[in-house]
């Protein structure tokens, strides 16, 4: 597929990455000729430096026969406008990162019906939601929902103590009462796709499907279901703690939210019911010692620096907080803060990357089934994808016996009307289904792929 890609900052980089990866024929353009000799240097990809907002750019940028526009520069008028022109240029879908708050209230349905945008993408209210979900089920260190929000991929990882260490699968099924599905295992670097042989160990990370009160059930028997998170404290007054913030106090929370700029703080005071506001550094410790952080359920750190957040967040941890939330941008960091032990780690690129690989493969597939919901799991070496089931997918009306499925493919679950089903041998798919894919090694693009 021919893509075009506005913006190589941090989120436009990760896109045009994950985009090349799927093998599709990119080409990114940027203002920085610096930035598009890096990017065709790294990258199997095209550059073209110039204004995104520009026809002659555009043009040649091979917009007309582009099947995919997305524009990620630093300002969202830009992004609308270049979007409008791609499309008036012959481009069949485009995107536009859009983060402003003014432009994603009651209004951004009409500001994407004027400018022809297919989608638009807020990378901040996306990385605002994944840590209310995670706050929402505290037990868990990831948490993604399905369209039909009746069911989940969770992902724990195993203490050394924990019930689960040297257990085989087909133990845990006999063991205990819930219904859910071991749908996804990481040891060290490995991932693994398990059998009902497979042996947990402590210091894995498992990835669970199934519906959210099933899930519950069984980290009751467990013994490590935490109560959501009441109390939450969060460093930094940015984008993502606002969209957090509103979210948290709509849900009956209580939100404290620290921060250097007074001006800031005001514009939170003032926009958000109910919300405490504490303007001052909530890098040194007295001021989080002095706002309660020891008795808080929940620290969450958002400030537009990735090493703040990990550090301040292990200090969090250190005083004993249950649930620790950090916003980090580059992927190194992130993954030395997981190995030192920070368990719940959000990466808004990732979140923008993982939704416009999932609408790249839909409009690339339109026969059998279109993929509804795309997540990357487990250092990117998992997915995790939804399908919804046409009438004319060819594997319907077959139960999961009769079909060869791929090594490393898995049935994470099917969702039939609201009712979520963790299939068996004799279960089978039949349209209007929602079906869930786990993948590793293996690219699935359409619903069919995971047979051999």
């Amino acid at each position: 597929m021919d893509i075009v890609i506005a913006g190589c900052g941090k989120i436009g980089m990760s896109v045009l990455s994950a985009l090349v990866n799927e093998g599709h024929d990119v080409v990114a353009i940027d203002e920085d000729p610096k930035i598009i000799d890096e990017v065709t240097n790294m990258y199997d990809a095209m550059g073209v430096c110039g204004d995104a907002a520009d026809c002659e750019t555009l043009k040649q940028a091979g917009i007309g026969k582009a099947e995919l526009f997305v524009s990620t520069v630093g300002s969202d008028e830009t992004n609308m406008l270049a979007c409008l022109i791609a499309r008036r240029m012959g481009a069949k879908h485009t995107i536009a990162r859009i983060r402003n708050m003014k432009y994603n209230g009651s209004g951004l349905a009409f500001l994407r019906q004027q400018t022809e945008l297919s989608l638009s993408v807020n990378p901040e209210y996306l990385a605002a939601t994944e840590a209310f979900n995670i706050l929402k089920f505290p037990s868990a260190v990831k948490i993604e929902t399905f369209q039909r929000r009746n069911f989940e991929l969770v992902q724990i990882k195993l203490t050394p103590d924990s019930k689960l260490n040297g257990m085989k699968l087909s133990e845990i099924r006999a063991e205990f009462d819930a219904k859910f599905l071991v749908c996804a295992v990481q040891r060290g670097d490995e991932v693994i796709i398990p059998s009902g042989d497979f042996v947990l160990n402590g210091g894995d990370k498992v990835g669970l499907s199934g519906s959210l009160p099933e899930i519950q059930k069984f980290f009751r028997e467990l013994g490590i279901l935490k109560k959501s998170a009441r109390n939450i404290v969060i460093l930094g007054a940015s984008r993502t703690a606002y969209y957090l913030s509103k979210m948290l106090i709509s849900a009956g929370h209580t939100v404290k939210v620290v921060d250097t700029d007074r001006s800031r703080c005001h514009e939170f005071s003032d926009t958000i019911k109910g919300i405490t506001v504490i303007n001052g550094d909530g890098r040194t410790q007295e001021i989080l010692l002095e706002e309660g952080i020891r008795s808080a359920d929940a620290f969450v750190s958002l400030t537009g620096i990735d090493e703040e957040n990990i550090l301040m967040s292990f200090f969090a941890q250190s005083k004993g907080v249950g649930k620790v939330i950090s916003k980090v941008n580059r992927d190194e960091l992130g993954s030395i803060a997981e190995k030192m032990g920070l368990d719940c780690v959000v990466y808004p690129k990732k979140i923008i990357a993982d939704v416009l690989v999932r609408y790249a493969r839909a409009i690339s597939n339109s026969i059998g089934s279109n993929v509804e919901s795309l997540y990357t799991l487990m250092d990117d070496k998992v997915e995790a994808l939804e399908f919804a089931v046409k009438d004319d997918f060819k594997y319907c009306n077959m139960s999961f016996s009769e079909l060869n499925i791929k090594e490393n493919v898995l049935i994470g679950g099917i969702i039939r009307g609201r009712k979520p089903i963790i299939p068996s041998g004799q279960d089978m798919i039949i349209p209007g289904d929602r079906v869930v894919v786990i993948a590793t090694g293996e690219k699935i693009e359409r619903l069919e792929d995971i047979i051999k």
